[in-house]
């Protein structure tokens, strides 16, 4: 699974970024300053995302100090969007500069785009598993080549599934990962009707999932 470390001192903005990105199957940590950050960085990530006006320092200092050590991917994240800021951002080693305010579907675009340009991609966009076929980058879903018309919660409980595929994921950590459309949090009940009508839609049997498979007293997992 890959890791992005994300360095932003706004408690919202960094915790709400983390739940997105982690329902997109990758493992995040958070730093609210260059300090923790630092600290941190001791471990390997595959991605920096960084905001330039820290409570102890520069982002851009920090990109430059990270960037003369690393190659990892630094994206800046960050209301400053002059183009002199975006320059000097550039200028700094960063591989993706995205100003606030910013759309989460797009921040998860760009990620994706900068890590396929990186060369540490680790997922593919396009998987493929029986006769289901997804394809990320579209959010689509096919069986035999045929669309599946799943709901938006439905999709992303799938694409869960599979970016942590080989994992066994706890109900709790689901329902943390997981909300329904108009973002409101799901519960334990309303878990199990999704996890239902999904099977019924990607399983040749419903009754005997080969995919969406349950792990009794634990959660579920997709795949053998």
């Amino acid at each position: 699974m890959e890791k992005i470390l994300i360095v932003e001192d706004d408690v919202i903005i960094g915790g709400g970024v983390k739940h997105f990105l982690e329902s997109k199957g990758y493992s995040v940590s958070l730093a609210a300053d260059v300090a923790e950050a630092r600290r941190k960085l001791s471990e390997a990530f595959s991605l920096i995302l960084l905001d330039i006006n820290l409570p102890d320092g520069s982002g851009l200092e920090l990109c430059g100090e990270i960037r003369r050590k690393s190659a990892v991917p630094i994206v800046f994240l960050t209301a400053k969007d002059a183009e002199d800021d975006m320059i000097e951002g550039f200028r700094c080693g960063c591989d993706d500069y995205i100003s606030k305010p910013f759309s989460v579907e797009l921040l998860y675009r760009r990620i994706a785009a900068v890590l396929r340009r990186s060369g540490s991609h680790q997922q593919k966009e396009v998987f493929s598993y029986n006769d289901l076929t997804v394809d990320f980058a579209r959010m689509q879903a096919k069986i035999s080549g045929r669309p599946v018309k799943l709901s938006a919660t439905e999709y992303k409980l799938l694409e869960l599934l599979i970016r942590n595929k080989g994992q066994v994921l706890t109900r709790g950590q689901i329902l943390e990962r997981i909300w329904d459309c108009d973002g409101n949090f799901i519960d334990e009940n309303t878990l199990s009707v999704h996890i239902r009508r999904l099977r019924q839609k990607i399983e040749a049997d419903p009754n005997d999932p080969e995919m969406i498979v349950t792990v009794f007293g634990i959660g579920y997992t997709f795949g053998e």
